[in-house]
């Protein structure tokens, strides 16, 4: 079970406790468990500090506490600190990570069967698609529909999400797809093949949560070959 460590502080020393907290994560290169962590400062008091500590689970958190360089970095910590350090040790309970259930919600959307759904609950009215395989990039939703159209005209697909990553206001999602050549495509007549692709998406967030760009990746030269495009190049 994933577990996070909450330290409260007060300190008008903030620039020493950072230059401190980055010597911790030199001196704990390739020892340290920690997974993620986060320090805020308190909007109506300054001197209030939390950090926001991520575990794996509650006994990697005690081993990264066990640490010599650990112990010797909260000593300085508390000789920075106006008064003694509070710790709140908490267990996870629920983690919504929320860009990236819009990530493949968008996935779902893109192969569900009949029509294709209006989008606008996950794409900004703006949406900026950027594809190697267009001379120009897709502007606004209309357009990025109707490109989705384009391929779902000629293929009936699905994708595998293989990972998602995110960060800031920004995610990737590794995707397997495959597919069945049912209709024209890049002027190629439908062939009824199975074919796969494999690929990445950068999908940009607006502050409301929807996607506002994007950027694809894809093995299209594979999916060619996969259709017979390449057979005269290829003798």
């Amino acid at each position: 079970m994933t577990f996070v460590q909450l330290i409260e502080c007060r300190t008008s020393r903030l620039d020493e406790m950072n230059r401190l907290m980055d010597d911790w994560v030199a001196q704990t290169r390739g020892k340290r468990t920690a997974t993620h962590a986060l320090v805020g400062k308190d909007r109506s008091d300054a001197s209030h500090i939390v950090e926001v500590v991520e575990f794996p689970s509650y006994e990697e958190a005690m081993r990264n506490s066990n640490l010599p360089e650990t112990d010797k970095i909260f000593q300085g910590m508390v000789a920075l600190c106006e008064e003694m350090p509070t710790f709140i040790d908490l267990d996870v309970v629920r983690d919504e990570r929320l860009a990236e259930d819009t990530v493949r919600r968008f996935l779902d959307a893109l192969m569900t069967p009949g029509e294709l759904p209006p989008l606008n609950d996950l794409l900004d009215e703006d949406i900026h698609s950027h594809d190697p395989m267009n001379p120009q990039d897709t502007l606004g939703l209309d357009n990025f529909r109707a490109e989705v159209r384009m391929w779902r005209d000629a293929f009936d697909f699905a994708f595998t999400v293989e990972d998602v990553f995110t960060q800031g206001d920004e995610a990737c999602a590794r995707w397997t797809w495959n597919a069945t050549h049912k209709g024209d495509f890049l002027g190629i007549a439908p062939t009824g093949k199975q074919v796969a692709m494999t690929g990445m998406t950068v999908f940009r967030f607006t502050d409301h949560g929807k996607i506002a760009e994007t950027w694809w990746q894809h093995d299209t030269l594979e999916l060619m070959r996969q259709l017979g495009a390449l057979d005269e190049l290829e003798q």
